[in-house]
């Protein structure tokens, strides 16, 4: 049976640094680096996403506007059309989607609610894990035979 979303978000925890749309874009770089993560969701004031703000959106910002994206609300930055993904996804279609759509972070979405986000760096870590215990599994076979 395929390894599901719900599976990572139990090892990694389903907590999640959110941003407001009217933060500034210094103020989310400031809790991007303290957290040690790449992106945040943003969310509207009774909790919805609304979009997602990496550190990608602030390099392009700066690029375009100079030190000025700095001063800018996230919503004038942030990547407003959102893939998400659910708990009950298989990780190996997840990994196929942040590979094709070039998307590093994924917010985890379930009846309209956010429950964790997961990374490629997550992803990518499951199935090392995975593999270890079937190469493990397949050792153990031949060594018994």
């Amino acid at each position: 049976m395929p390894t599901k979303v719900s599976a990572v978000l139990e090892r990694k925890g389903h907590r999640v640094v959110t941003v407001a749309p009217h933060q500034t874009v210094a103020s989310v770089a400031k809790a991007l680096t303290h957290n040690r993560i790449g992106a945040a969701p943003v969310v509207d004031e009774q909790g919805g996403l609304i979009g997602i703000i990496s550190e990608r959106d602030i390099i392009r910002g700066i690029s375009e506007r100079g030190e000025e994206a700095l001063a800018v609300p996230v919503e004038q930055l942030m990547t407003r059309e959102v893939m998400t993904c659910s708990p009950a996804d298989p990780i190996v279609e997840i990994m196929q989607v942040m590979t094709v759509q070039r998307i590093r972070h994924l917010p985890v979405v379930e009846n309209q609610a956010l429950h964790g986000i997961i990374s490629i760096g997550d992803v990518v870590k499951q199935r090392i894990e995975e593999a270890q215990f079937e190469l493990e599994a397949l050792r153990n076979y031949i060594c018994s035979s």
